[in-house]
């Protein structure tokens, strides 16, 4: 049963794990839940508990936020299109962080973000045209850090200035402004990482598993360490196919090394 309406210390809670977590307006309280929304983020949340020593409860109206949450639902009356359990404020916290990211990013925040920031910018030449390029590599960038939540997946590491934002189908490649502005045409590898996959001596698997091409030495394979297969989702997946016949299909047969080009 969930405290309904809900009690200072819940609905206390409740503002303060939203507000720390880019979700701050207040959409008002129904039937236990009491829902947020953000300037930032799509989509709304909702958070109730049983009491003020729980469980928690999430509620969630983003279809790309619950295509990628990996929790399993709970079987609960409530808002949205998917609740989820938690038996502490500290598990629900946890989660939090990835709904806000998910959100900022899906389905379309960084092509929203470019098409508002290159409005006004001229394109006539090719010198504009690869201003309004960097632009977009710069926001790409940077809703990948949103969206990997500034962590390597596979290294684990954080710092800022080794990351890179490493277009599966380069820029040069991609139909689109909305393909290549797509988080899941993406990754956010570390400086080493993204220079042998940017050149098709490293490709993933659909676990997410290194595949090295026998072009790359033994010495650079054993420098290439990591900890974790990269977290892929189907539309990472059905990209990797593309990288798999093309950059790093041409590096493993001598054809070249499989560069791309900028972004």
């Amino acid at each position: 049963m969930l405290e309904a309406p809900q009690g200072f210390v819940v609905a206390e809670e409740c503002r303060k794990a939203t507000w720390q977590n880019g979700f701050r307006r207040p959409l008002g309280e129904l039937d236990g839940w009491a829902r947020f929304g953000s300037t930032t983020a799509k989509g709304a949340i909702a958070l109730a508990a049983a009491g003020p020593t729980g469980p928690w409860y999430l509620a969630l109206d983003h279809a790309g936020v619950v295509e990628e949450l990996p929790h399993p639902r709970a079987d609960i009356d409530g808002p949205g299109i998917a609740r989820y359990a938690y038996p502490t404020l500290a598990e629900l916290y946890g989660v939090l962080p990835k709904v806000y990211a998910l959100g900022v990013t899906l389905p379309d925040g960084p092509l929203e973000a470019f098409r508002a920031a290159v409005k006004d910018l001229p394109k006539a030449t090719e010198a504009e045209r690869l201003v309004v390029q960097r632009v977009g590599q710069d926001i790409f960038r940077d809703r990948l850090m949103t969206y990997w939540q500034g962590c390597c997946p596979l290294t684990g590491i954080t710092d800022p200035a080794l990351m890179r934002a490493s277009h599966i189908i380069p820029w040069k490649d991609c139909s689109d402004d909305v393909e290549r502005l797509n988080v899941h045409n993406g990754l956010l590898l570390s400086a080493l990482w993204d220079a042998a996959f940017d050149r098709g001596l490293v490709t993933f698997d659909d676990d997410g598993c290194p595949v090295f091409s026998p072009a790359l030495s033994k010495a650079a394979r054993d420098e290439l360490r990591w900890k974790r297969p990269v977290p892929l989702t189907d539309k990472h997946r059905m990209r990797l196919v593309w990288h798999r016949a093309h950059p790093f299909a041409m590096a493993a047969s001598g054809s070249g090394d499989g560069r791309k080009s900028s972004g």
